[in-house]
């Protein structure tokens, strides 16, 4: 999801993914990219913001495709939701192509569908530094930051970076301190909280990289 907009892929069918299960009063982050691949840093995100956050669940929104990054080579949705949810391997983590079923293509979108479809559900956005740095790129924006809590998770020391952007700067009075992480999914928008506790500087365009590399390629 990571992006304003996504392109869908034509080569495979969406799966037929319905949403993990969900009551009213559970707290639940999401957590979106084109997972392409998952690594280990996807799962330590989404651990520390289920430790921080005092989150229930974090699911794992697997995107059809991002504009932001290049579309060459993107695997099909079945395959990255199989691979991330071998990688996840874990009871509060689930794992989603919902993005390919209701056919959204902006986050903005999918976070409005999703809280007309899941009413009474505390919903948190989880995106990592770097996303926070380019934020003010994605469609209607403001508009997330109006409709959930956000939680902002330190990249491998993008602090300066990522809060001296647009996005950080607009919302700057409604950032809570990181000792109160735990009160954001019973905020009201908007309201944001940077998280730190990772150092790894690991991501999935890394990780293709070294495969070219390693390929030849």
């Amino acid at each position: 999801m990571n992006g304003p907009q996504r392109t869908l892929v034509k080569s495979v069918r969406p799966p037929r993914n319905p949403l993990p299960a969900h009551t009213p009063g559970l707290r639940v982050g999401l957590f979106g990219g084109t997972f392409n691949p998952p690594h280990a840093s996807h799962r330590a995100v989404s651990l520390l913001a289920l430790k921080k956050l005092g989150l229930d669940r974090v699911w794992w929104l697997v995107t059809p495709g991002n504009p932001l990054k290049s579309p060459s080579g993107l695997p099909p949705v079945a395959e990255r939701i199989a691979e991330s949810e071998k990688l996840a391997n874990h009871p509060r983590i689930a794992v989603t192509g919902v993005e390919s079923v209701i056919g959204t293509q902006y986050s903005h979108d999918t976070i409005k569908w999703l809280l007309g479809e899941c009413p009474g559900v505390r919903f948190v956005w989880i995106m990592g530094a770097d996303n926070l740095k380019g934020f003010h790129r994605w469609k209607n924006w403001r508009e997330i930051f109006m409709l959930v809590p956000i939680a902002v998770v330190d990249r491998g020391g993008l602090s300066l970076q990522a809060t001296s952007g647009p996005a950080a700067h607009r919302f700057a009075r409604t950032r809570i301190a990181e000792s109160q992480a735990r009160t954001l999914p019973d905020r009201n928008p908007p309201a944001w909280v940077y998280l730190h506790g990772i150092k790894s500087t690991l991501s999935s365009t890394a990780l293709r990289e070294a495969k070219k590399r390693m390929l030849g390629g």
